[in-house]
């Protein structure tokens, strides 16, 4: 009988042997060995049913923000930006933290992270763009997962695998969530190295080598979007041995022919044959990605708290069996994905101290059902069955704390992977089943599929919000403290700071030794104003901190953020100004626990700044710089302290400098603007028009910028542009006291008094000691409204304020002069001559009071006019000559 081979469309070379009718030929290697059909190739329709089931149980995600992790990942991660060297994401971890530092996660992902960089680009921080590409890299999958089930079950087999694994819920973590695309990144060059592998394999006569460095190269690539996608070298070797060897027994080949000859003796020549060939060549490729992602991390470790996974901190056996027992947990998620929590830290589950805990039984269990079915696929050599096995183990390892601790008891999103085993050994089983009772299994599958789907779609509304996902947390695990602090914090964001507390409370009682629980209740009774009670929550967050012990580092016992009480305590404290050395003990001792904690060293140089400790605020964000060079706020600040010692041109590098690492950083675009606008070049003034029309862009309710694009106005003599921004900055602002003055002194000055005095009225009433309004107020008075005693009013006030006001002194004269008090006059204008004896106008104006006085006494002849009195000149007087611009140096006090 003639044989001919298939060619599978999206497998590679089918290994089913036909005959001219087309049925397959079965291999039988015992009595109850189970007849495995050959695959055949996937159908595009089915492809497009997976394709059409992902878009509608993941659609609504589109509807989701960024949150829990998503935060850090993205809209935190500096380099998502594009003024950041893309090189960046090759030197920092996951979440943009330099890798070759002691708090780096270690999670390397710089493919994930150029994926986010170019959604960065593209969408800026809106969270639908990146949760659209989650939805299609799912899809994906999905196809691709169906394409290699191909190759080891039939067709609607294959089918039932791949829309189990589209529509399972324990993946709405990483579909739903951004940071889990790096789990679907992986998956998909996963999938990509075990089909290339299989193309090399199942050439008949020689390897395809063009596909080995294809999967070779596919392995990197999945290392470099997440850790795990190493583990499809297991998959790879346990495909060759119980796979492609199989396969080729069926075509007359030896059975394990290349192991034969190994064990024969045969010589090394013979053992290492195709397929020796072919596992050496990509085993010794992943030990050398391995190497150079030890070299990496700097062949350390990432270091946890005992809050993040309580086991790993546990002495044996207490470790041991609670590692063992967390395998068993996964797998039941796995199973019935009913109850799922986005954080299973602190004191989700319980750890296992005894050999007497029931838990041990399902440990047991797990390992008596995996070592069973292992046995059973070796001794019946099914591809389904083997291949399950494998992708359900082996992608688990690196996260199942068997081999080392990792900074998580349970994470969703490890699942991934692993469900692909799951999904292909519960479409073996179901394909047996549909063997025999073909309707039971029919009605079990429509109802799988349903269920799956329902909970994945409500499950992805969880995620909508921050609050929400962690309150569904805590309908799963009620005592997680951090899911409490998370709601918390949520609350928090939203001004909620009763409701926050109470839910920051009850994580201090769930968990009394959580620093983190006791420093958001310090912080939210600071934001309620119970500064005492805020104080004494810091101080018992403090006491809780780790012991320094000799001969052990302190940094690698301690959570970063943990050190927050210290900067929490100081600002509380700081806002005492004869407790401003206290606080700076404080940032003192926190550096000294973490020699790189650059906010300790931002908060410190502002101390000392209050303190006139410039140039030893200087010092200290120089050696900032020296552990972060690539923060802005450290440039920010040193731009900050060069100003108070008066070094503009220096002041200005150190501010461009923070805007080149961070464009949108406001406050430097602000103070830049202003010092541009103050050095005068017509050029740089054209630029401090930019930054803050860029600031504008960004929030348009900023009274400061636009007061600040006025005062760019005044400087170029545009009165009419500076009048526009001046209205808009007092609209924002009714009590702006910069803005106020300055507009009132401008309308002064272009002969507009009787429109500049509402607004010099509306900043006395909220600015009552601003002398220089109430100075030009009262020139209103006496020269344009005539009204003397408001104008004295205003005088009075002045000099109850500064008594040796020689201003106000000489204009409370004149207002004595316009009332024909001649006398009072004199004697007070006598007064303010001997307080400016400089003054030559005051001399001047009692010269021509003394003149009056005379001409007063002597009675003119009735043929002759009188003589001028000169009364007009003495006039009351204003700091600014007319034209003059408004005074630069006015600034908001409020």
């Amino acid at each position: 009988m003639d044989r001919v081979s298939g060619v599978c469309r999206f497998g590679g070379v089918v290994s089913a042997v036909r005959t001219r009718t087309g049925r397959s030929r079965r291999r039988l290697t015992g009595q109850n060995q189970v007849p495995e059909d050959m695959p055949d190739p996937p159908r595009r329709g089915l492809g497009a049913v997976i394709i059409l089931a992902c878009v509608l149980v993941y659609h609504n995600c589109l509807y989701c923000g960024f949150v829990f992790d998503d935060i850090s990942a993205i809209k935190e991660n500096r380099d998502l930006r594009p003024q950041t060297p893309i090189s960046n994401i090759f030197l920092n971890d996951f979440w943009g933290t330099p890798i070759h530092k002691e708090q780096s996660h270690k999670s390397y992902r710089p493919l994930t992270v150029l994926t986010f960089r170019w959604n960065y680009a593209v969408h800026g921080l809106q969270p639908a763009g990146y949760h659209l590409v989650n939805l299609l890299l799912h899809a994906l999958v999905s196809l691709l997962y169906y394409r290699v089930c191909a190759m080891f079950l039939p067709e609607f087999a294959s089918f039932v695998a791949a829309i189990l694994f589209a529509v399972h819920p324990i993946h709405t973590e990483a579909v739903t969530g951004v940071v889990g695309r790096a789990e679907m990144l992986s998956s998909l060059f996963f999938l990509g190295a075990l089909l290339c592998y299989a193309k090399a394999a199942n050439r008949r006569r020689n390897t395809d080598w063009r596909y080995v460095a294809a999967c070779t190269a596919c392995v990197g690539i999945a290392m470099l979007c997440k850790e795990q996608g190493i583990t499809v070298t297991g998959v790879c070797v346990v495909y060759e041995l119980l796979v492609a060897q199989k396969r080729r027994s069926a075509t007359g080949e030896s059975r394990w022919s290349w192991m034969d000859a190994w064990g024969k003796g045969s010589g090394w020549g013979c053992a290492c044959g195709e397929a020796a060939r072919r596992v050496a060549t990509v085993c010794c490729a992943t030990l050398a990605l391995l190497a150079a992602r030890l070299h990496v991390m700097g062949a350390q470790l990432p270091v946890f708290t005992r809050f993040d996974n309580p086991a790993g901190a546990a002495p044996g056996p207490t470790r041991h069996l609670t590692f063992a027992y967390l395998p068993a947990l996964n797998a039941w998620l796995l199973a019935l994905p009913e109850a799922l929590c986005c954080d299973w830290t602190m004191g989700t589950v319980a750890l296992v101290k005894s050999w007497r805990d029931p838990r041990n039984v399902a440990t047991l269990a797990l390992a008596a059902v995996l070592v069973a079915a292992a046995i059973h696929a070796l001794r019946t050599r099914c591809s389904a069955l083997s291949m399950g096995l494998a992708l359900l183990v082996l992608p688990f390892l690196p996260a199942s704390n068997l081999f080392f601790p990792v900074g998580f008891v349970v994470a969703e999103r490890v699942l991934y992977m692993p469900s692909m085993g799951w999904c292909l050994l519960v479409a073996h089983g179901w394909r047996i089943v549909a063997q025999s009772r073909a309707k039971l299994a029919a009605a079990a599958l429509i109802f799988l599929l349903l269920a799956f789907s329902a909970k994945t779609y409500m499950r992805n509304w969880d995620w909508k919000t921050e609050y929400s996902i962690f309150a569904s947390g805590l309908k799963v695990n009620r005592f997680n403290a951090k899911l409490y602090n998370n709601v918390g914090h949520a609350l928090e964001a939203e001004g909620k700071y009763s409701e926050a507390l109470d839910f920051f409370n009850t994580a201090v009682s769930v968990q009394p030794d959580d620093v983190g629980a006791h420093i958001n209740v310090g912080r939210t009774y600071n934001h309620l104003g119970r500064y005492q009670e805020a104080e004494d929550a810091y101080v018992k967050a403090k006491s809780l901190l780790p012991k320094a012990k000799p001969g052990e580092s302190y940094q690698a016992r301690i959570a970063p953020n943990h050190l927050n009480v210290f900067l929490n305590l100081a600002n509380l404290i700081s806002k005492n100004a004869t407790r401003l050395e206290e606080a700076d003990m404080l940032y003192r001792q926190a550096i000294s626990m973490r020699a790189d904690y650059t906010q300790a060293y931002i908060n410190r140089g502002d101390i000392l700044i209050k303190l006139n400790r410039t140039k030893e605020a200087q010092e200290v964000y120089e050696r900032a710089l020296l552990y972060d060079s690539g923060n802005p706020d450290i440039y920010y600040n040193l731009g900050v302290v060069l100003l108070e010692q008066g070094k503009a041109s220096q002041a200005l590098a150190y501010l461009d400098k923070a805007l080149e690492l961070e464009p949108e950083h406001e406050q430097a675009l602000l103070n830049s603007a202003i010092l541009l606008q103050e050095l005068g070049a017509a050029d740089l003034r054209h630029l401090a028009r930019q930054r803050l029309l860029k600031l504008l862009d960004k929030d348009a309710t900023n009274e400061r910028v636009h007061f600040n694009l006025g005062m760019v106005c005044m400087d170029e003599g545009d009165a009419e542009c500076a009048e526009r921004w001046f209205r808009a900055a007092v609209h924002l602002k009714p009590d702006f006291r910069s803005a106020l003055f300055n507009l009132a002194l401008l309308l002064a000055d272009r002969r507009r008094p009787l429109e500049a005095a509402p607004f010099l009225k509306q900043l006395v009433r909220h600015h009552p000691d601003h002398v220089k309004a109430l100075v030009l107020l009262g020139d209103i008075y006496i020269n344009s409204v005539k009204d003397l005693d408001a104008a004295e009013s205003c005088y009075r006030r002045i000099l109850e304020l500064e008594p040796d006001n020689v201003q106000a002194l000489h204009n409370l004269c004149v207002v004595a002069v316009e009332r024909g008090k001649l006398a009072v006059a004199e004697e007070c204008l006598t007064r303010a001559a001997a307080l400016a004896p400089h003054e030559h106008y005051i001399q001047r104006h009692l010269a021509v009071v003394k003149a009056r006085r005379a001409a007063n006494t002597s009675v003119p002849s009735k043929s002759e006019p009188p003589a001028p009195t000169a009364t007009t000149e003495v006039r009351a007087r204003w700091n600014y000559i007319p034209q003059q611009p408004p005074d630069p140096h006015e600034t908001d006090a409020s």
